[in-house]
């Protein structure tokens, strides 16, 4: 199998292929479903996402935190750890292993900013940040 670039071409590939997983995994598949209502401009979105940060097109310019925070009462710790683990899993097996690891190590730091965004946050009795780190997180 010849492994994707780390290019447009290359990354809307690792995304059609992950999200497909997602749909399909028994604890993701029905919030991400339930979620997303038109998934061939999600899948745009999301490919647009993972080119700014990963190529610094500028392609993406949402909110992720406040698109994450309307599904918060189905979001739990445990399903970011799902997410990362099948991201990490598609990465590995499409890429090459340093562009692999470049994209996992992405995906925790941005893991962690929404995950701060939607419960520390709430606990502290704040509300969903608006903008700053947390706002460039995966959708």
């Amino acid at each position: 199998m010849t492994l994707l670039k780390l290019d447009e071409a290359g990354l809307a590939a690792l995304v059609r292929a992950f999200y497909a997983r997602v749909r399909r995994d028994a604890e993701l598949g029905p919030v991400f479903n339930e979620a997303v209502s038109d998934w061939p401009a999600h899948l745009d979105t999301l490919t647009a996402f993972w080119s700014s940060v990963m190529l610094a097109s500028g392609r993406y310019g949402g909110r992720p935190v406040p698109a994450h925070f309307r599904h918060r009462d189905r979001i739990s710790p445990a399903l970011f750890s799902r997410w990362l683990a099948l991201w990490g899993q598609t990465a590995d097996e499409l890429m090459e292993p340093q562009v692999a690891q470049a994209l996992k190590l992405r995906a925790a730091r941005i893991g962690q900013s929404l995950q701060f965004a939607l419960f520390a946050r709430m606990e502290e009795g704040g509300a969903p940040p608006s903008s700053g780190l947390a706002d460039r997180g995966p959708p």
